[in-house]
């Protein structure tokens, strides 16, 4: 009897391992297709999150990639940022908009996420993403439990706060970064 448990554990861990050799085989065969996919549906968002963008194009900034929104004469309207945290379930991923001076929020569109259906997802929503639109990103984003938002506040989704404030969190450390990155590329460019 003691054998037969011997190999049926033997097996069990056969089984894990070819199963879990194949999800990575398959991680690894597709990992390029999903950026390639990402990266699509990145700049298809772009005009959608700046006012004014007719396409974005992708720069780097420090060790980061970000786009830019360029207008019909592909002038610089605004950017996009690439952003990602952890969220409640797991790691959320959105697209912030600025201005072209990121001073304002222009717009917020969620990536990905893996948040509790029918709660936390509730974050995909265009009204409760809205309310990013013409903060002052200059500021940190609040997030209430309660209705009326006060001055550069959101409010969370009910029952998905941790979620909310995820995404708020996400938001605030990412501009930060990105007003200093820029910060500092217009100091070395006005440099003689």
């Amino acid at each position: 009897m003691k054998n037969n448990y011997l190999g049926q554990a033997w097996l069990v861990v056969v089984l894990a391992l070819v199963f879990g050799a194949a999800l990575a085989g398959v991680q690894a065969q597709l990992s390029g297709k999903i950026a390639d996919n990402k990266r699509n549906d990145t700049l298809g968002q772009v005009p959608q999150l700046v006012n004014g963008a007719a396409r974005g194009q992708a720069v780097t900034l420090g060790d980061r990639t970000v786009y830019q929104a360029l207008d019909a004469q592909d002038q610089l309207v605004g950017w996009v940022l690439p952003a990602g945290g952890p969220g409640f379930a797991d790691r959320i991923e959105v697209l912030v908009g600025l201005n072209a001076d990121a001073t304002r929020i222009t717009g917020l569109y969620v990536l990905d996420q893996k948040e509790t259906p029918g709660l936390g997802n509730k974050i995909t929503e265009p009204p409760w993403r809205a309310q990013f639109q013409g903060l002052d990103a200059t500021r940190t984003i609040g997030v209430t439990k309660t209705p009326p938002a006060g001055d550069n506040q959101v409010v969370a989704v009910t029952g998905a706060t941790i979620s909310s404030q995820s995404v708020a969190g996400i938001v605030n450390q990412n501009v930060q970064w990105l007003r200093a990155q820029l910060a500092r590329e217009r100091k070395g460019s006005s440099r003689p």
